[in-house]
């Protein structure tokens, strides 16, 4: 059984990540190694955030962990809202108030491809590595099911029909730009057991 640390508190992203990841794995958060302070993420970019929120929870607690940042990136909005995907829509906004500006701010726009990135920075000892997952879609012109977090509502996955709020977790959990991270992540860390 492989122990690790997701520096996360994140619950959602965290049973996403357990479920990913299977068997095999004790995957910790920040609650379990009584990390209740807001980890930093002030970097400017989607990696730098990763590697800065891994680097501070392994300097403060001392343990081999990683830490994931996620954004949307819009191409009609030059890539908004990316690293700011979270507070979008200011300090203290919740997930219907990010997809509510995004709406607003796509209501003229025809092209509405997007793309969600994840890079996943993975701190043993003093090493760093990376790894990203990217999943092309597009931007719906309302919300679709209720299902997932974040903006899931109105991304449709490129090949699908239907939007993240509607498809299974199953099936998000197999293509999803943090399944497909964390894939690669889970491959190396079985490369540093053998």
């Amino acid at each position: 059984m492989q122990a690790i640390v997701f520096a996360t508190a994140n619950p959602n992203k965290l049973q996403e990540a357990r479920k990913i990841l299977g068997t095999g794995w004790q995957l910790s958060g920040l609650h379990d190694i009584g990390c209740t302070e807001e980890v930093p993420e002030t970097t400017g970019s989607i990696r730098g955030n990763a590697i800065q929120k891994a680097e501070y929870v392994r300097d403060r607690y001392g343990v081999d962990c990683f830490a994931e940042d996620t954004g949307l990136e819009i191409a009609a909005l030059g890539g908004e809202p990316g690293v700011y995907s979270a507070r979008y829509a200011g300090p203290g906004a919740v997930a219907a108030d990010n997809i509510a500006l995004v709406l607003k701010k796509m209501a003229e726009h025809q092209d509405r491809s997007a793309q969600f990135r994840t890079v996943i920075a993975l701190m043993l000892g003093n090493q760093c590595y990376t790894f990203e997952g990217i999943l092309p879609g597009k931007i719906l012109y309302a919300p679709q099911g209720t299902g997932g977090f974040g903006y899931d509502p109105i991304f449709q996955p490129e090949g699908y029909t239907d939007s993240f709020g509607i498809l299974s977790p199953d099936i998000k959990n197999a293509i999803s730009h943090r399944a497909l991270a964390l894939q690669s992540f889970a491959a190396f860390m079985r490369t540093q057991t053998q």
